[in-house]
């Protein structure tokens, strides 16, 4: 292949506008700011699925506890009535006296018994609203993060857009000076060795894979005529002089 020696040269200035673009997008899709952002979203979904869990188990203990109340309520009102009615001298048959008395000394245990039940309803109860604030917290903490790293990457990523789309149209009138077959070459070239398709001799290295020429591949690569296209022996991307 043949070409002039100007639209090899400009062939370099295709590759470093290319690479340019590659670094520029390494760097978009490798932003701390992404792999923060993912993690707060994952640690949110987490969050926010304990704050459903906790407020549910908060929901039932104060069923529980509604229940509790209630029972207990019944209890000490029955206990008070029949109280009343000893008190009163309503009840004149000394066998239902004996068994009021006795239901009452019931119910007064059965009352106790239902207060500590209610007790340690609101002890677990406390416990529940109090992880449930910790939680809404730490979920309003990272969703306020994420909504902050968020906009320093989108800003991070409107700058890194603004200079990609001026390497873009700077690459768009250089590679109108590249031959379509060599720029062919150079895209083919490019996909095949990791975005570098053609580089520079220095000396006596190839630009592109950075391996001295032996003295006869350099001395080919010198002699060649000045617009034939030449590539490197050992990683075949183009040479250019």
């Amino acid at each position: 292949m043949r070409a002039a020696p100007e639209a090899q040269r400009r062939l370099i200035d295709l590759q470093e506008l290319d690479s340019t673009l590659d670094r520029l997008a390494h760097r978009r899709g490798t932003l701390p700011e992404i792999a923060r952002a993912a993690e707060l979203t994952d640690r949110l979904t987490k969050l926010r699925d304990e704050v459903v869990a906790a407020e549910t188990n908060q929901s039932d203990l104060q069923r529980e506890q509604r229940k509790a109340d209630t029972d207990v309520e019944q209890v000490r009102t029955r206990a008070s009535r029949d109280q009343q009615r000893l008190d009163t001298g309503g009840v004149a048959s000394p066998k239902e006296l004996e068994n009021l008395q006795s239901e009452i000394g019931s119910l007064r245990k059965r009352q106790a018994d239902l207060e500590e039940v209610e007790l340690e309803i609101m002890e677990r109860l406390e416990e529940a609203g109090s992880r449930v604030a910790e939680l809404a917290t730490e979920r309003d903490a990272a969703e306020s993060e994420l909504s902050s790293v968020e906009a320093a990457r989108d800003e991070v990523f409107q700058q890194i857009d603004a200079e990609r789309e001026q390497v873009a149209a700077e690459r768009a009138g250089v590679a109108a000076d590249v031959p379509d077959d060599l720029r062919t070459l150079y895209e083919k070239l490019r996909q095949q060795f990791g975005g570098v398709g053609a580089a520079l001799l220095d000396g006596n290295r190839c630009g592109g894979c950075h391996l001295a020429l032996n003295p006869a591949e350099l001395a080919r690569v010198r002699g060649a005529p000045d617009d034939e296209v030449v590539r490197c022996d050992e990683c075949r991307r183009i040479i250019v002089r």
